[in-house]
């Protein structure tokens, strides 16, 4: 699930892995293994690189990579873990076609935004 969470946000971002790369310092090729769920559980530092190119929150990361995070609290109403949470249990086809969405409203309101 990190893998295609971290794929849709540098999707709804419109970066590609090389944009990435060059921002972060982390290989596109560990990226793309990353995002396909070969590699499950990267580096803290890793993922706070990305928490904070990507703008999300640095404990979603971690804890969708199976590391505790202290103090967990009660997660921000509009954070994915929330959002998950309200939807209940989703199938992988369910997930793919809610990340598909959120992506082309996302795009259509950057081009929304370029055409102001």
């Amino acid at each position: 699930m990190l893998g295609t969470y971290l794929k849709s946000v540098r999707d709804a971002k419109g970066m590609s892995l090389r944009n990435v790369e060059e921002k972060t310092g982390i290989s596109n090729a560990f990226l793309s293994q990353l995002e396909s769920g070969k590699v499950k559980q990267p580096s803290p530092l890793m993922l706070y690189k990305l928490a904070q190119l990507y703008s999300v929150p640095y404990e979603t990361l971690m804890e969708q990579a199976g590391y505790p995070v202290p103090g967990g609290g009660i997660p921000d109403s509009r954070s994915a873990s929330a959002v998950f949470d309200r939807l209940g249990k989703i199938s992988s086809e369910e997930e793919q076609e809610l990340l598909d969405y959120l992506f082309f409203l996302r795009s259509r309101a950057r081009r929304d935004k370029r055409r102001k």
